[in-house]
């Protein structure tokens, strides 16, 4: 769970901070933590982070807010590609995939 706490600890400080300039940084670790998690923890985690994320948007205002939502909408992106995976296997990562944008 070493990658899980760590990710989720560094979402959380990205959405208190909510900078949309470090948006590539938590989609950045949201997508290692994919890369590195068991094909059958990948979901599960991924929607511990996302239900997180939830959970600080319903506390936050403005800028966290848009953030926590900007987050939610990359981790369901990213459990729409897992659902999509040939078994177990972590969807592949291309370096010229766009970014999601803040708002």
């Amino acid at each position: 769970m070493r990658g899980f706490d760590n990710c989720q600890r560094l979402l959380r400080r990205l959405i208190s901070a909510g900078d949309p300039s470090a948006i590539p940084v938590a989609e950045c670790a949201i997508d290692d933590y994919v890369e590195v998690t068991e094909g059958s923890q990948r979901e599960s985690g991924l929607r511990l982070l996302q239900q997180d994320a939830w959970d600080q948007h319903a506390v936050v205002v403005g800028v966290q807010r848009s953030f926590a939502e900007t987050v939610t909408a990359y981790i369901e992106r990213k459990l729409a590609e897992e659902a999509n995976a040939p078994d177990g296997t972590a969807p592949v990562r291309l370096p010229h995939e766009p970014l999601l944008s803040a708002g």
